[in-house]
């Protein structure tokens, strides 16, 4: 069975056990959910948005609105029906009438309209989880573009941390690592920042780093694989180096945590565990499954049952902030799961750079 068949294979059964006619994937660049629609069709959407039809018998369909007529290289999709419609909702209602019908994206990603124009004529089910959960044990062929978008992602942290020094530019030092993703084949799948305070904030051309230095890395490779790797730099203060014995802890906690069979909540607590006992209030979810979306289902984190399988790939990040508010230590990884506990697919040790 090819790559191709299998993703559609997994994606069926879990249609079948929901009692599903069919699946509709939204997918939209605006939003950064362009993933799902490449994982189904192999097209990657360039501008505006795209919808596929996976029926649970047949061949799918690539839906794409008429007044855009390029949204992208229609020649990489492996799907033969590609459909220009002036109202795309329209469409999706006639060809899914009175069917029931699985919907990835219908409230966050597909557009209103077409939202509207299937109502009353399609019994329209959520389908976001159970679309992640099909598609998040990942195959050799998936691994291996994974395991690509990891060297990528390294290769540019080091080309931020040879760019970095006190003084310089959020500008200054990104662009190094900015243009080595673009030259290995990212394009404009990234999304990186360096943290100002302890929040996210996407440090402008003008803002000028200090003697630490938080950056948040995330990129997909060629492959359309997300990875997100980074580590802190500069010189850490008295707060900050106790966080990051807390990020020690997690690190060991991650490799006996991350096996199949462990719930992702219990993940979650033995990984924060270090961070929480100290005081720390952890600022974001503490990792999530990744693909060819950035944030996919299960996320790593309280009250999710989710158990985990082998070939999972998880994006961690504690996001630990201290009790003021003021200080904060964030860095990513990308993990494995497999039969023996996760494997983190970097080099990278852990460690706050000089």
């Amino acid at each position: 069975m090819g790559e191709v068949d299998r993703r559609y294979g997994m994606v069926r059964e879990a249609l079948a056990q929901h009692d599903l006619d069919a699946l509709v994937v939204a997918g939209s660049e605006y939003t950064g959910f362009e993933g799902a629609v490449r994982y189904l069709s192999g097209f990657q959407i360039v501008h505006r948005y795209a919808y596929v039809v996976l029926p649970g018998e047949g061949d799918p369909s690539i839906v794409f609105p008429a007044e855009a007529r390029y949204v992208g290289e229609h020649g990489e999709s492996w799907i033969a029906d590609q459909v220009f419609s002036d109202h795309p909702g329209t469409w999706l209602a006639g060809k899914l009438a009175g069917q029931r019908v699985g919907v990835y994206g219908g409230e966050f990603v597909m557009q209103a309209r077409d939202f509207a124009a299937l109502q009353g004529k399609v019994d329209l089910v959520p389908f976001d989880e159970q679309f992640d959960l099909a598609r998040a044990v990942k195959s050799d062929a998936e691994l291996e573009s994974v395991r690509d978008s990891v060297r990528i992602n390294t290769e540019g942290f080091h080309a931020f941390r040879e760019a970095y020094a006190p003084g310089k530019t959020a500008a200054e030092v990104l662009a190094p690592a900015e243009k080595l993703f673009v030259e290995q084949g990212c394009g404009r799948m990234t999304m990186n920042m360096v943290l100002v305070g302890a929040e996210f904030a996407i440090a402008r051309k003008e803002t000028v780093l200090g003697e630490f230095c938080v950056p948040s890395l995330e990129i997909a490779g060629p492959g359309g694989h997300w990875v997100e790797i980074s580590r802190a730099l500069g010189t850490p203060s008295a707060e900050v180096s106790r966080m990051f014995e807390a990020y020690e802890e997690y690190y060991e906690a991650a490799r006996g945590a991350l096996r199949p069979g462990a719930a992702a909540h219990d993940v979650h607590r033995a990984v924060a565990k270090g961070f929480t006992q100290r005081g720390y209030h952890l600022g974001h979810v503490t990792g999530h499954s990744i693909g060819m979306t950035m944030i996919e289902h299960p996320k790593i984190g309280e009250g999710i049952a989710t158990e985990l399988a082998e070939n999972m790939v998880f994006s961690m990040h504690p996001h630990a902030i201290s009790k003021d508010g003021r200080e904060c230590l964030y860095m990513q990884d990308t993990w494995l799961v497999t039969a023996t506990g996760g494997e983190p697919l970097t080099d990278l040790p852990m460690r706050i750079f000089s």
